[in-house]
């Protein structure tokens, strides 16, 4: 596969998870300029809320739904945006595609790729967080849900970095947690679609506890663009330079 252009500037190599350590981990994910953003982003949401505060009430309830709703946020977005078949197809969204998870699958300890464009981001957070927070509170409220948003991207950003580091956790729910994902990423990416919540993977009947559940899925780490779909669709291969098939440790590419 060949090597990804989304590095930032004052880094000067690439980072791969699975040769990393936690405190290596730890050092990186501050650095990286979406992290930063995220905070900095909440840092400003929370000046906005002491300028334009909320009752008690109201941000409570603004930060609460903000949290609980993250989960089902994320399994939508992930499940029928992330892993769709249609962005592929369209030559304005192909480059969205490759970059915000389709690189992610073809190479899964990349941590360059491992988190979300901003461009993506950013505007899922504020609509998923910042109306439901405006209804409960005016401006107070929209910031308050804003930040909550933002936080828990990071904390969600940080727990999936931790899940593709070589590190093997010891509490059994990390333990569960990681195995999970490590499913979703090398053995059918079809289920397993949380990343620190399985609710609504279970709600949906995606859910799968072992590997032996289900059949070894042939679209695993290409979500399905083939050799033969990029010659219908050609636009991910072009940017790609080519369609990789196997295994990211004995990559062939098409």
């Amino acid at each position: 596969m060949s090597s990804v252009s989304v590095k930032p500037s004052f880094w000067r190599r690439e980072h791969h998870l699975d040769r990393m350590n936690l405190k290596q981990l730890v050092i990186a994910y501050f650095q990286y300029p979406a992290v930063i953003a995220y905070l900095v982003l909440a840092a400003a949401s929370t000046a906005v809320w002491f300028v334009r505060p909320a009752g008690a009430l109201a941000t409570i309830g603004s930060i609460a739904v903000a949290i609980l709703l993250y989960p089902l946020v994320w399994y939508t977005l992930h499940r029928w945006v992330l892993h769709s078949r249609w962005m592929f197809k369209m030559p304005l969204l192909a480059a969205t595609w490759k970059r915000i998870h389709y690189d992610h699958h073809q190479n899964p300890n990349h941590l360059e790729v491992l988190f979300g464009a901003l461009h993506t981001t950013l505007p899922a957070i504020a609509l998923a967080t910042a109306p439901i927070g405006y209804a409960f509170g005016g401006i107070g409220g929209a910031a308050a849900g804003f930040a909550a948003g933002l936080l828990t991207t990071a904390f969600y950003e940080f727990c999936h970095c931790i899940q593709h580091l070589a590190y093997t956790p010891k509490h059994p729910m990390l333990v569960t947690m990681k195995q999970r994902h490590m499913a979703h990423h090398f053995h059918d990416e079809t289920g397993n679609f949380g990343i620190t919540n399985f609710f609504w993977d279970r709600l949906f009947g995606t859910s799968y506890a072992k590997v032996s559940e289900r059949k070894k899925s042939p679209t695993v780490f290409n979500l399905g663009y083939t050799p033969e779909v990029a010659e219908q669709y050609p636009w991910v291969a072009q940017l790609s330079g080519g369609v990789a098939t196997g295994h990211p440790s004995t990559r062939i590419r098409s």
